[in-house]
C-alpha cells in the first residue's frame, strides 16, 4: 500500500514538472514576441518555397522570420507577407525586401539597402490606412536577380525553343553542305592569296616607284611653269610694245596703199576701154602665126624639107 503511494506522488511531481517547463516556455516566447517587430511585405509575385517559419535575412544575416503568408484581399494580385524580426535590427528608409530562391525549391526573404542616418520605416500619426493598410509598417519590394530569373523562366524557355528551332533550320543538310562550298572557297581564296603574295609585293614596289617619280615629274612640271610665268612677267612687256608700233606700221602702209589704188582707178579704166580691144587682137594673130608655124614644122618632120 505504500509502494502505490509512492509511486502516485512520483506521478503528480513529474506532471507538475511538466506543467511547469510548458509554462516557462509559454513565458519566454511571449517574451520573446514582445522583442520583436512585424512589418508586411506585398509581393507582386510568385512567392513559391517560401512557408511561415521561413528565415528573413539583413545582407545574409537572420534576424527574423516569417509570421503569416495570405492573399490580400483588397487586391488579390498581391501576396502579403508579415514578418517579425528582432527589434534591435532598425529598419531604415531604403530597406528593400526580396525574394531569395534557391534550386533547392526553399526561398527566404532578405533585406538590404538601408541607409546610416536614414529614418526608421514606421506608420504615421496622420493618414494611417495608406501608409500602413493592414497597421504595421510596409518594407517595399524589389524583384532579386534569381527571382526575376524564375518569373520570366517560361518566356526564356518560349524563346530558346524558338531559337533552337531556327538554329535547327540553319543547319540541314542542304544548308551544311553550303557552309561546306563556303568553307572549301575560302580556303582556295586564302591559298591564291599566298602564293599571289609574291606578285602583290612586287606590283606594290612598282607602284610605289611610278608614285615616287610621278612626284617628282610634278615638280619639275611645276619648276617649268614658275620659269615660264617669270619670262613672260619680264618679257612680255617689252614684245607687247614692239607688237603695237608692227601693227601702226602696217596700218599707215595699209593707208598709203588705199591711196595709190584710188589714184590708179582712172588710169587703170582707161587701159581697159583702149588698150584692151587691141591686145585682144594681137593675141588673135599671135595664136594664128603660132598654128601656121606648128603646120609647117608638122610638115617638116613627116616629110622632109621637100615637103614645103
Amino acid at each position: 500500500m505504500e509502494t502505490r503511494a509512492n509511486h502516485i506522488w512520483v506521478g503528480l511531481v513529474t506532471l507538475a514538472l511538466l506543467g511547469a517547463a510548458a509554462m516557462l516556455t509559454i513565458w519566454i516566447a511571449r517574451l520573446n514576441q514582445g522583442e520583436l517587430n512585424e512589418y508586411d511585405i506585398f509581393f507582386k509575385q510568385s512567392v513559391d518555397g517560401l512557408a511561415k517559419g521561413s528565415e528573413v535575412s539583413f545582407s545574409g544575416v537572420p534576424f527574423g522570420q516569417v509570421k503569416d503568408i495570405e492573399l490580400w484581399e483588397r487586391d488579390p494580385e498581391f501576396v502579403r507577407v508579415r514578418i517579425a524580426v528582432d527589434r534591435k535590427v532598425p529598419i531604415l528608409q531604403g530597406t528593400t525586401a526580396s525574394l531569395q530562391g534557391s534550386f533547392t525549391g526553399v526561398s527566404t526573404i532578405q533585406l538590404s539597402g538601408a541607409h546610416k542616418g536614414a529614418p526608421a520605416i514606421e506608420c504615421p500619426e496622420q493618414n494611417t490606412r495608406a501608409t500602413c493598410p493592414e497597421g504595421v509598417p510596409v518594407i517595399p519590394t524589389k524583384r532579386s536577380g534569381l527571382g526575376e530569373i524564375l518569373s520570366n523562366a517560361p518566356l526564356l524557355l518560349e524563346r530558346l525553343a524558338t531559337l533552337t528551332e531556327r538554329l535547327t533550320m540553319v543547319l540541314s543538310d542542304k544548308n551544311q553542305k553550303s557552309f561546306e562550298n563556303i568553307l572549301t572557297n575560302t580556303d582556295r581564296l586564302t591559298g591564291n592569296l599566298a602564293e599571289a603574295s609574291p606578285d602583290i609585293k612586287r606590283t606594290l614596289a612598282e607602284l610605289q616607284a611610278t608614285l615616287r617619280q610621278a612626284n617628282y615629274s610634278l615638280a619639275s612640271f611645276e619648276k617649268l611653269t614658275n620659269s615660264a610665268d617669270a619670262m613672260i612677267n619680264d618679257e612680255g612687256q617689252g614684245l607687247a610694245k614692239q607688237l603695237r608700233k608692227t601693227l601702226v606700221s602696217a596700218e599707215g602702209a595699209a593707208n598709203e596703199l588705199q591711196a595709190t589704188l584710188n589714184d590708179a582707178r582712172p588710169a587703170a579704166r582707161q587701159l581697159n576701154e583702149r588698150t584692151l580691144p587691141a591686145a585682144e587682137a594681137a593675141i588673135r594673130d599671135l595664136q594664128a602665126t603660132t598654128k601656121s608655124l606648128r603646120e609647117v614644122t608638122d610638115r617638116i618632120n613627116n616629110d622632109g624639107i621637100g615637103g614645103i
